[in-house]
């Protein structure tokens, strides 16, 4: 009866809702009842209705408090079990488009289901049923709730599909996602916005095509409407919005970053995706956000940022524009670089500096004017010297940086410092100008009075002592996530010094510098990555030094190296940067997609940056500054390093080119002129022959020193360079007939292990012998005996043998015996019974029975079926 089944539908749907083992059992033999109901009961709306919901249930997982984790999930089970069949999946879409509003409803959740618990067979199945996706595409005009529905499942099912983001483009997804936006109220509306722009984002990521489809059929407006806020709205960020707003920056964040990585038209449709973002002055709605809008949340503000740095990279009409914009309101106006340089300097988010910093990068990458621009506002300001903290609204944007980078001594503030490092490092890197325009840069000593002034690389490596200074006070931070303090102003140092004989003649004109360099780059209690890029900045000075002064050149400096270092282990300081470099992510590229799931967690960086601190050693700030180009850099000057080194360890100070010609005589030159000239060429060689083997015995010192052979006191230390080599040429040949020695007693040991061994196994072979004696003498002694006995019976000995027959005879009459015995016993029972049944019938006839009709028939009824057959058998034979 219809009631009845209908009341069985409910009554399976609520047990299967609450039940695990209802969810195991549905999926074996429920499907085809509820399918075959779906198929032929289209009639009966409510009945449909339960099955679609029994099936939505029978797909969802039970949360339970017991059981494994790597148990087997009913829902998964199920819901691989239904999408296994094409024809299922296209029964489903046909339902989608019945008149009842809950039929739809339900099969939308129940497809829902399936995509969730099946991310590739369904798809695949979709994709399989003409016109499946044009279903679900009609869906987004129908009712609202199914409407969001649908913005679900689209979004499953296009996160990977890049067949169905074509045909979901094809069928007008774009005009339908910005009307509902539209509709919702672009950014103040719901979680419905979010959904939008999450699968708006799918069609676009990596896809070139779809973003030139999306920027010529519906334009850039829309998404600009949705990034508009009034400026001052100080109390309307609430956190919906702020997931709307993060939703939106992230798909200008997709199309400024073009196709997939290596496709040949990329940088082509990142260069039309910047210019059409900026014709509609999207760069004004970034700086509200991200610099201006100082009480919007600190996810916002870094999203922004980041998005003005890829806005503006290698488009040069894009960074005009930036270089001339202006943020605030009257009278409070000042350059919107200048402000990004205070939002540098004062945060104390350190992603927001990272984001900011990002925008300083990009507008420095292959932009030579930008830079010159940037470098000749920095010059002391008249009011540095009284100025607080912090960079002044008023003040230039070069005088706000330097005062970052000077103010700091041994008890002021190292991270502004460190901050302004690395715009510095912008501003320097590969523009030779810009290195020697700052290098010029004269600053005031700390007591001025002595009328001296400092270089700012001086003063800058002075700062990166203050920084060692501070560090070794407070052990645990540095080595629980390590700064990133030293890192980034050795960064400066790096970029500054590479390429410029400039830097490294002055960074030399201190000896007190290169030996701190030396202290960073030797000591144990400094990080691998500090040591590491210490080490490429005394490499740098060897490898761009052109002085030719005693004690600064190239050979001074990888003297200091060997004798305080050892090249050993200052090679070795490159591997250990090298592997500190393996465990930094790509940077800029690697941020998380923005979806139901990661919202709320994106939308609290605070959260963010704890848990990518707690990640590892490596500080969080140095995986998105150290880039992939730097990396490069330091690959690069560690293999230029090592060649330079070596070569200088291997040829002479001077490249003279000793020709015969200048060993003669000149014409007209006098005997003692000759004489000499001829002399003073002999003492130069014999000079550089002296330097040369001193430096070749240090190092054959080191060598020996690092392979643990030597461990003497360096006060018995021979002075001779000469000496050393003797000496370490004996020890190489006392060392080898150690090893010598030690080879024979080796061998020794094993042969004299052999031949105790071969002494054992005699001994064995001899007690198995004997052994076998023992028992061969035993054998043949039992063999005589039996041979005796054998004998003595064959010759009829005392012994006979039994007497067989009469052995049988005896037992048959035994046996004769006992059967006439019991043969008598049953006669006399049988007696014993007929005189029973007489009486019986004497007893019956006068009563008045007739005692023959009675015993009629009383023996084929006593007689049993395999006794008949018996009785047949007898018969037959």
């Amino acid at each position: 009866m219809p009631d009845d089944r209908r009341s069985a539908m409910t009554e399976l749907q609520s047990l299967v809702a609450e039940s695990r083992s209802a969810q195991m059992s549905f999926g074996a033999m429920g499907f085809p009842v509820l399918l075959n109901v779906l198929k032929e009961d289209r009639e009966d709306v409510e009945l449909v209705r339960g099955a679609l919901e029994t099936l939505v249930s029978a797909l969802t997982p039970i949360e339970t408090s017991q059981g494994l984790k790597t148990e087997v999930q009913p829902a998964s089970m199920n819901s691989d079990l239904l999408s296994r069949e094409t024809d299922n999946i296209s029964l489903l879409l046909s339902l989608l488009t019945e008149e009842d509003f809950y039929v739809r409803y339900y099969t939308i959740q129940l497809l829902t289901a399936l995509l969730t618990n099946s991310l590739k067979r369904c798809p695949e199945a979709i994709l399989l049923i003409p016109r499946g996706i044009t279903v679900l595409m009609d869906m987004l005009m129908d009712r609202e709730v199914i409407r969001n529905e649908a913005l679900l499942l689209l979004t499953y099912l296009t996160r990977d599909a890049e067949e169905i983001q074509k045909i979901v483009v094809f069928e007008g997804a774009f005009e339908k996602l910005f009307s509902i936006i539209g509709e919702e109220g672009f950014s103040d509306g719901g979680v419905v916005v979010q959904d939008c722009l999450e699968l708006l984002n799918n069609l676009i990521r990596n896809n070139a095509s779809n973003q030139m489809l999306l920027k010529e059929t519906m334009g850039f407006d829309p998404l600009i409407s949705i990034l508009k806020i009034r400026r001052g709205s100080a109390f309307n960020f609430t956190q919906q919005k702020t997931v709307n707003l993060l939703g939106a920056l992230h798909t200008v964040e997709l199309l400024l970053m073009g196709g997939p990585p290596g496709e040949t038209g990329k940088d082509t449709s990142k260069i039309t995706n910047q210019t059409a973002l900026a014709q509609r002055n999207i760069l004004d709605h970034l700086l509200l956000l991200g610099v201006e809008s100082q009480w919007a949340p600190v996810a916002l503000r870094c999203t922004a940022l980041r998005c003005i740095g890829s806005l503006v990279l290698r488009n040069p009409q894009n960074l005009d524009s930036l270089a001339s914009k202006q943020v605030g309101e009257e009278p409070h106006v000042q350059p919107a670089l200048n402000a990004i340089l205070a939002i540098i300097l004062r945060t104390s988010v350190a992603q927001e500096f990272v984001a900011a910093d990002y925008v300083f990068k990009c507008f420095c990458e292959t932009n030579p004017n930008g830079q010159a621009l940037l470098a000749s506002t920095i010059a002391p300001h008249p009011s540095q010297g009284t100025a607080t903290h912090g960079a002044s609204s008023d003040m230039p944007f070069g005088s706000a940086l330097l005062q970052a980078l000077v103010s700091s001594d041994v008890n002021g503030d190292m991270e502004a410092c460190c901050r302004a490092s690395s715009v510095l490092t912008h501003i320097i890197k590969d523009n030779l100008q810009c290195k020697d325009r700052v290098l010029q840069i004269q600053l005031e000593t700390p007591t001025p009075s002595l009328g001296r002034t400092e270089p700012l690389l001086h003063r800058i490596v002075t700062c990166l002592s203050f920084a060692a200074l501070a560090e070794g006070e407070n052990d645990q931070s540095s080595q629980s996530e390590g700064s990133y303090i030293q890192p980034v102003i050795l960064r400066l140092l790096i970029t500054w010094l590479a390429d410029c004989a400039n830097a490294v003649n002055c960074l030399l004109e201190s000896a007190v510098h290169l030996n701190y360099i030396i202290e960073l780059a030797a000591n144990k209690r400094f990080t691998g990555c500090v040591r590491g890029l210490a080490a490429v900045v005394l490499g740098a000075c060897v490898l761009n030094n052109a002085s030719r002064e005693k004690g600064r050149d190239a050979f001074a400096v990888a003297d200091a190296i060997s004798q305080k270092i050892g090249l050993t282990t200052y090679f070795l300081r490159f591997d250990e940067l090298r592997k500190s470099f393996l465990h930094l992510p790509s940077g800029q590229q690697n941020h998380k997609q923005l979806s139901r799931s990661s919202a709320n967690s994106m939308s609290d960086f605070q959260e963010i940056e704890e848990e990518e601190t707690n990640k590892g050693d490596q500080h969080p700030v140095l995986s998105e500054i150290f880039d992939s180009q730097f990396v490069s850099l330091l690959s690069k000057l560690e293999t230029d390093i090592r060649e330079c080194i070596m070569d200088l360890f291997s040829r002479t100070k001077t490249a003279t080119a000793v020709l015969p010609v200048e060993l003669e005589q000149k014409n007209g030159e006098v005997d003692g002129e000759y004489i000499k000239r001829l002399k003073s060429f002999v003492e130069r060689q014999c000079n550089e022959m002296q330097d040369l083997l001193g430096r070749n015995a240090i190092l054959a010192e080191d060598l020996v020193r690092t392979g643990g052979g030597s461990t003497s006191d360096s006060s018995e230390k021979p002075s001779s360079g000469r000496e050393r080599v003797q000496i370490e040429a004996l020890r190489q040949e006392l060392e080898g007939a150690a090893r010598r020695i030690e080879v024979l007693k080796t061998e020794k040991a094993q042969i004299e292990a052999e031949a105790s061994n071969q002494r054992n196994l005699a001994v064995k072979l001899e007690s198995d012998l004997k052994s076998l004696a023992d028992a061969y003498n035993s054998l043949e002694q039992s063999n005589y005996r039996l041979d005796a006995e054998v004998k003595t019976l064959r010759q009829g000995g005392s012994a006979p043998y039994p007497d067989v027959e009469a052995i049988k005879a005896q037992a048959k009459e035994e046996a004769e015996k006992e059967s006439e015995v019991e043969l008598n016993d049953l006669l006399v029972c049988l007696g014993q019974e007929q005189s029973k049944v007489e009486k019986l019938s004497a007893r019956l006839a006068e009563l008045g029975e007739d005692v023959d009709t009675l015993l009629q028939g009383i023996g084929d009824d006593a007689a049993l079926p395999d006794d008949d057959d018996d009785d047949d058998d007898e018969d037959d034979d």
